[in-house]
């Protein structure tokens, strides 16, 4: 009898843990990198593969890094609320061009505009996977101080942008 029970319990618990997973957010991962130094870099520039941008650049503002790709389908929708932001002037954008062709990244910006200060190239994903991406796009926030403060998963939109991303923004240019 007891043979049976065995995995019987092993099923319930299975299905359990199964049922608890089915309510969670897949857009609320915590980040473990949220308040720790934003890893280090240096890539080359979009536009200017001439010129480099290193990570330590950044230091004294509060900025935002948007990873993105031309053949990322999600990236389309958020894209103009980013044009948008960046009109504002509230905070500099950078993109982290992530695993994409350089050509087909800039014809894809002249088409949706750009939002981006500075748009930098990730051709093989190191830095993507430094950072914990896990998918195209995300979005995060870094003090002034090169930590990051906030993780955005999936396209930002209006209520995200409104709710959490520009009060934290604000708070940390105080």
């Amino acid at each position: 009898m007891i043979r049976f029970l065995l995995p019987l319990a092993i099923f319930i618990v299975l299905v359990v843990f199964l049922g608890i997973g089915l309510t969670l957010n897949p857009r609320q991962v915590p980040s473990p990198l949220i308040d720790k130094p934003a890893p280090v870099f240096q890539l080359n520039h979009l536009h200017d593969p001439d010129k480099i941008m290193m990570s330590k650049d950044n230091l004294g503002k509060v900025w935002m890094l948007n990873v993105w790709a031309s053949w990322c389908v999600a990236c389309r929708d958020e894209h103009p609320l980013l044009v948008q932001l960046a009109k504002t002037g509230i905070v500099p954008i950078y993109g982290l061009n992530y695993k994409d062709e350089r050509d087909t990244a800039l014809q894809w910006l002249r088409q949706y505009g750009d939002p981006y200060t500075v748009s930098i190239v990730d051709s093989d994903g190191k830095v993507g996977i430094d950072y914990g991406v896990y998918g195209v796009p995300e979005t995060y926030i870094i003090d002034k101080q090169g930590i990051i403060r906030h993780k955005h998963i999936g396209p930002v939109t209006v209520k995200s942008l409104e709710d959490k991303i520009l009060p934290l923004i604000r708070e940390l240019q105080g």
